[in-house]
């Protein structure tokens, strides 16, 4: 080999290319992991956090009846996480979906922190994070989406 032509390793990934989009097989495990994350968030937004909202269960209504917010707040943050859920399952919106998700998110820990004494102000701040790693992760799709709604124009 001359010096112009080192080997690089299999495993090294060029600048500015996001592991998660390398054609490597790390990145491929990377895919595969961030997608598996993206359907467990959706999973658990749509049935553990929007559901209960949805159908009206006594612990959600109770909660937004004491925040002053009453059935129509309830059923609002509802359909807005289901909505956050399913377009973080649809590649184009999916950073956008996790951002906006995010910000639901500070919203909540806002809420918890100052109405109801930080009981589970934690889990907002936990949901951030792989959110927030979905939302860097699949950042270039905002520029197809950006696209797409150009064109409609």
């Amino acid at each position: 080999m001359s010096e112009t032509t080192a080997a690089v390793p299999a495993d090294t990934t060029p600048a500015g290319v996001v592991v998660a989009e390398s054609a490597t097989a790390r990145g491929r495990r990377a895919r595969i992991a961030l997608r598996a994350l993206q359907v467990l968030l959706a999973l658990f937004y749509a049935i553990a956090s929007a559901l209960p909202k949805l159908i009206g269960h006594a612990s959600a209504a109770e909660s937004f009846e004491r925040l002053g917010w009453g059935s129509a707040g309830m059923y609002t943050i509802g359909a807005l996480e289901l909505a956050g859920a399913v377009a973080l399952l649809i590649p184009v919106l999916q950073s956008v979906a996790a951002m906006a998700l995010s910000a639901l998110m500070v919203g909540a820990f806002i809420v918890q922190t100052a109405v109801f004494d930080g009981q589970y102000a934690a889990t907002p701040v936990i949901l951030i994070v792989p959110l927030t790693l979905i939302a860097w992760a699949r950042r270039r799709h905002n520029a197809d989406l950006l696209r797409l709604l150009r064109r409609r124009m």
